[in-house]
């Protein structure tokens, strides 16, 4: 390939990516954040594959856009205030709508509160229970 034709290349992925490497709503956030989900599903596991390059440029994207949100910037700072543990069993809670009474894996209404609190910690084996009834890695509670 000769330098106009690189060029011609790189003008016309600019001009179709410019949007989401500039995010600047939330309608372009979530097509970004979809984007990188297709493409890390594609991808082959190698840093000699090109789409990991695009991955690691929308990444940044989505970071400097939740940045600047301050809605997003909240949450992100309330999530790290805590410990992980706390953090991803708020998160699935609220993802699946989820009560204290709702809980079995950790126990009653008052000791999954109690948890919430931090009076009580979550244990080895209610973090197994949690990663099974949700099909997720028990390692994201850490």
């Amino acid at each position: 390939m000769n330098a106009v034709a690189f060029k011609d290349a790189c003008h016309s992925f600019a001009r179709a990516a410019a949007p989401y490497f500039h995010i600047t709503d939330e309608k372009r956030y979530q097509e970004a954040l979809e984007l990188v989900e297709c493409l890390l599903e594609e991808a082959e596991d190698s840093p000699d594959d090109p789409l990991n390059a695009i991955i690691e440029m929308l990444t940044h994207a989505i970071e400097a856009y939740e940045n600047k949100d301050e809605e997003l910037a909240a949450f992100h700072k309330r999530a790290m205030d805590q410990p992980a543990d706390l953090a991803m069993l708020r998160l699935l809670m609220e993802q699946y709508g989820l009560g204290t009474a709702d809980l079995p894996e950790i126990g009653s209404k008052s000791m999954v509160s109690r948890v919430l609190s931090g009076k009580r910690s979550l244990s080895k084996k209610h973090i197994q229970a949690l990663a099974e009834r949700f099909g997720i890695d028990p390692g994201l509670f850490f």
